[in-house]
């Protein structure tokens, strides 16, 4: 069995996933949340700014495998609960609370009975991985194909 290690590097490829949540409205520079930009440098693979549906998909794939501590293919309840308290504390420490958002924002996108698909109580890799075509649309509120700094709104933090 590997050792979870959860980096600065980890932290905020998860909350930067779990904040994206909000208002629908580009906003201007001010409005920006802070941790906008922290998304963006966590995501954004190539560094040109621009969160691509497939860095998307390969930055799940390394939050999946970070929390499969037993190298199953499976999030089991326990390495989900620990996904979920990371999540938690990532949003607490980026000043957001518990349960703000929508009930179909990213971060909702990101629980446990979102990705459970066949609901047994685990979460495979393609379930995971499966629903990120729709957790990236929620995330590219400007409907270019790519997630941006404009993508997130005032009602975010």
């Amino acid at each position: 069995m590997r050792r979870l290690v959860l980096t600065a590097t980890a932290l905020g490829l998860i909350s930067g996933a779990a904040l994206a949540a909000g208002s629908d409205a580009t906003p201007p520079a001010a409005a920006t949340p802070a941790f906008a930009p922290h998304f963006i440098e966590n995501w954004d693979l190539d560094g040109d700014g621009k969160v691509t549906r497939a860095e998307a998909h390969e930055q799940r794939g390394n939050i999946f495998y970070m929390f499969d501590a037993d190298e199953n293919g499976a999030l089991d309840g326990e390495e989900y609960d620990l996904f979920d308290e990371t999540r938690a504390a990532d949003m607490a420490n980026a000043g957001m609370k518990q349960g703000q958002g929508r009930r179909n924002s990213p971060a909702a996108l990101l629980a446990r009975e979102y990705n459970d698909a066949d609901g047994n109580g685990e979460v495979s890799k393609e379930e995971f991985l499966g629903t990120t075509d729709a957790w990236f649309d929620r995330m590219d509120r400007t409907g270019d194909g790519v997630v941006t700094i404009e993508d997130f709104g005032r009602g975010m933090n």
